[in-house]
Protein backbone atom coordinates (compact mmCIF):
# COMPACT_ATOMS: atom_id res chain seq x y z
CA UNK A 1 0.00 0.00 0.00
CA UNK A 2 1.38 3.40 -0.88
CA UNK A 3 -0.05 6.89 -0.87
CA UNK A 4 0.78 8.65 -3.67
CA UNK A 5 0.35 12.70 -3.68
CA UNK A 6 1.50 15.08 -6.04
CA UNK A 7 0.69 18.26 -4.13
CA UNK A 8 2.05 18.29 -0.89
CA UNK A 9 0.07 21.40 0.76
CA UNK A 10 -3.66 19.39 -0.03
CA UNK A 11 -5.13 17.58 2.48
CA UNK A 12 -6.00 14.17 0.70
CA UNK A 13 -3.70 12.95 -1.89
CA UNK A 14 -4.67 13.80 -5.89
CA UNK A 15 -4.17 10.21 -6.33
CA UNK A 16 -4.88 7.76 -3.88
CA UNK A 17 -3.62 3.79 -4.61
CA UNK A 18 -3.51 0.78 -2.50
CA UNK A 19 -3.61 -2.99 -3.33
CA UNK A 20 -4.18 -6.22 -0.96
CA UNK A 21 -2.19 -9.49 -1.99
CA UNK A 22 -2.37 -12.79 -1.35
CA UNK A 23 0.13 -14.87 -1.09
CA UNK A 24 -1.55 -18.39 -0.67
CA UNK A 25 -2.35 -18.20 -4.19
CA UNK A 26 1.02 -18.36 -5.92
CA UNK A 27 0.72 -22.12 -4.35
CA UNK A 28 -2.47 -22.86 -6.22
CA UNK A 29 -0.70 -21.10 -9.09
CA UNK A 30 2.11 -23.50 -8.65
CA UNK A 31 0.05 -26.52 -8.57
CA UNK A 32 -1.44 -25.19 -12.22
CA UNK A 33 1.96 -25.23 -13.95
CA UNK A 34 2.75 -28.48 -12.28
CA UNK A 35 -0.41 -29.96 -13.86
CA UNK A 36 0.30 -28.16 -17.27
CA UNK A 37 4.06 -29.40 -17.00
CA UNK A 38 2.43 -33.29 -16.67
CA UNK A 39 -0.01 -33.10 -19.68
CA UNK A 40 3.16 -32.37 -21.48
CA UNK A 41 5.12 -34.84 -19.99
CA UNK A 42 2.45 -37.01 -21.45
CA UNK A 43 2.01 -35.58 -24.64
CA UNK A 44 6.13 -35.75 -25.13
CA UNK A 45 7.14 -38.91 -23.35
CA UNK A 46 4.28 -41.05 -23.50
CA UNK A 47 4.52 -45.18 -22.81
CA UNK A 48 1.01 -45.32 -22.90
CA UNK A 49 -0.62 -48.56 -23.82
CA UNK A 50 -4.20 -48.72 -23.83
CA UNK A 51 -4.35 -46.82 -26.85
CA UNK A 52 -4.41 -42.88 -28.15
CA UNK A 53 -7.70 -41.94 -26.99
CA UNK A 54 -6.78 -42.34 -23.30
CA UNK A 55 -3.78 -40.20 -24.21
CA UNK A 56 -5.02 -37.09 -25.61
CA UNK A 57 -8.09 -37.49 -23.07
CA UNK A 58 -5.20 -37.03 -20.57
CA UNK A 59 -2.90 -34.55 -22.14
CA UNK A 60 -5.92 -32.28 -23.13
CA UNK A 61 -7.19 -32.24 -19.46
CA UNK A 62 -3.89 -32.11 -17.67
CA UNK A 63 -2.93 -28.96 -19.98
CA UNK A 64 -6.69 -27.24 -19.40
CA UNK A 65 -6.77 -27.55 -16.21
CA UNK A 66 -3.56 -26.46 -15.58
CA UNK A 67 -4.26 -23.36 -17.51
CA UNK A 68 -7.29 -22.77 -15.72
CA UNK A 69 -5.69 -23.06 -12.33
CA UNK A 70 -2.45 -21.21 -13.28
CA UNK A 71 -4.39 -18.28 -15.23
CA UNK A 72 -7.54 -18.18 -12.34
CA UNK A 73 -5.03 -17.73 -9.55
CA UNK A 74 -2.35 -15.47 -11.56
CA UNK A 75 -5.41 -13.12 -12.20
CA UNK A 76 -6.30 -12.78 -8.48
CA UNK A 77 -3.03 -12.93 -6.48
CA UNK A 78 -3.22 -9.24 -6.55
CA UNK A 79 -6.42 -6.45 -6.67
CA UNK A 80 -5.02 -2.78 -6.89
CA UNK A 81 -7.33 0.23 -6.21
CA UNK A 82 -6.85 3.70 -7.34
CA UNK A 83 -8.68 6.74 -6.68
CA UNK A 84 -8.56 9.55 -8.04
CA UNK A 85 -10.67 13.31 -8.55
CA UNK A 86 -13.10 11.41 -11.05
CA UNK A 87 -13.38 7.94 -10.38
CA UNK A 88 -12.18 4.83 -8.53
CA UNK A 89 -10.77 2.51 -10.68
CA UNK A 90 -9.76 -1.29 -9.59
CA UNK A 91 -7.91 -3.51 -11.49
CA UNK A 92 -6.87 -7.43 -10.73
CA UNK A 93 -3.87 -9.52 -11.21
CA UNK A 94 -0.63 -8.48 -13.00
CA UNK A 95 -2.41 -7.47 -16.42
CA UNK A 96 -5.07 -5.67 -14.62
CA UNK A 97 -8.14 -8.19 -15.79
CA UNK A 98 -10.40 -7.55 -14.66
CA UNK A 99 -10.90 -4.00 -14.41
CA UNK A 100 -13.86 -1.86 -13.50
CA UNK A 101 -13.35 1.71 -13.26
CA UNK A 102 -16.50 4.07 -11.45
CA UNK A 103 -17.06 7.44 -11.88
CA UNK A 104 -17.04 9.44 -8.07
CA UNK A 105 -20.60 10.75 -9.38
CA UNK A 106 -22.18 7.43 -9.67
CA UNK A 107 -21.17 6.60 -5.65
CA UNK A 108 -23.66 7.28 -3.13
CA UNK A 109 -20.89 6.21 -0.08
CA UNK A 110 -17.95 4.32 1.27
CA UNK A 111 -17.73 2.30 4.04
CA UNK A 112 -14.76 0.75 5.67
CA UNK A 113 -15.22 -2.95 6.37
CA UNK A 114 -12.77 -4.72 9.15
CA UNK A 115 -13.43 -7.94 7.80
CA UNK A 116 -14.26 -9.29 4.59
CA UNK A 117 -13.43 -12.85 3.63
CA UNK A 118 -13.75 -15.17 0.74
CA UNK A 119 -16.13 -17.47 2.63
CA UNK A 120 -18.78 -14.30 2.39
CA UNK A 121 -18.51 -14.69 -0.78
CA UNK A 122 -17.92 -18.18 -1.95
CA UNK A 123 -13.95 -17.62 -2.77
CA UNK A 124 -11.50 -15.83 -4.22
CA UNK A 125 -11.91 -13.49 -7.27
CA UNK A 126 -14.42 -11.47 -8.87
CA UNK A 127 -18.09 -12.46 -7.01
CA UNK A 128 -21.20 -11.89 -7.02
CA UNK A 129 -23.78 -12.66 -4.99
CA UNK A 130 -27.29 -11.25 -5.33
CA UNK A 131 -27.95 -10.26 -1.64
CA UNK A 132 -24.50 -9.17 -1.35
CA UNK A 133 -23.68 -7.16 -4.38
CA UNK A 134 -20.28 -7.65 -5.92
CA UNK A 135 -16.73 -7.83 -5.15
CA UNK A 136 -13.21 -8.45 -5.67
CA UNK A 137 -11.84 -10.49 -3.22
CA UNK A 138 -8.40 -11.63 -2.87
CA UNK A 139 -7.69 -12.76 0.48
CA UNK A 140 -9.32 -12.09 4.30
CA UNK A 141 -9.35 -9.15 6.31
CA UNK A 142 -10.29 -5.03 5.66
CA UNK A 143 -11.82 -3.67 2.75
CA UNK A 144 -13.80 -0.81 1.06
CA UNK A 145 -17.51 -1.31 0.62
CA UNK A 146 -19.15 1.47 -1.63
CA UNK A 147 -22.95 1.80 -1.96
CA UNK A 148 -23.52 3.15 -5.24
CA UNK A 149 -26.86 4.92 -6.56
CA UNK A 150 -28.22 2.03 -8.28
CA UNK A 151 -28.89 0.59 -5.20
CA UNK A 152 -25.48 -2.09 -5.51
CA UNK A 153 -22.76 -2.35 -3.10
CA UNK A 154 -18.93 -3.02 -4.48
CA UNK A 155 -16.94 -3.86 -2.10
CA UNK A 156 -12.29 -4.48 -2.22
CA UNK A 157 -10.82 -6.04 -0.49
CA UNK A 158 -7.47 -3.63 0.07
CA UNK A 159 -4.88 -2.58 2.82
CA UNK A 160 -5.44 0.33 4.56
CA UNK A 161 -8.47 0.52 3.40
CA UNK A 162 -9.83 3.37 6.49
CA UNK A 163 -7.75 5.45 4.63
CA UNK A 164 -9.27 4.53 0.90
CA UNK A 165 -12.69 5.58 2.90
CA UNK A 166 -11.92 8.73 3.75
CA UNK A 167 -10.18 9.90 0.90
CA UNK A 168 -13.26 8.36 -1.34
CA UNK A 169 -15.87 10.25 1.39
CA UNK A 170 -13.76 13.72 0.69
CA UNK A 171 -14.37 13.93 -2.55
CA UNK A 172 -18.02 12.76 -2.33
CA UNK A 173 -18.80 16.31 -0.34
CA UNK A 174 -19.24 18.52 -2.42
CA UNK A 175 -16.66 21.45 -2.82
CA UNK A 176 -18.12 24.88 -1.04
CA UNK A 177 -16.67 27.67 -1.99
CA UNK A 178 -14.68 29.76 0.14
CA UNK A 179 -15.30 33.67 1.13
CA UNK A 180 -14.64 35.64 -1.41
Amino acid sequence: MRDDSRSENSPHPDVWTGRATNRFQWLLALSGAACLALGIKLAVDSAWTSGIVPLVMSVVGCIAAGLLVLFGTLAFVHVALRVDADALEVRCGHIGVPRRRIPLSHVAGAEFAPLVTPCHWGGWGYRWRPEKGTAVVVRRGEGVVLRLWDGHTFTITVDNAETAVRVIRDRLRPSTPGPV
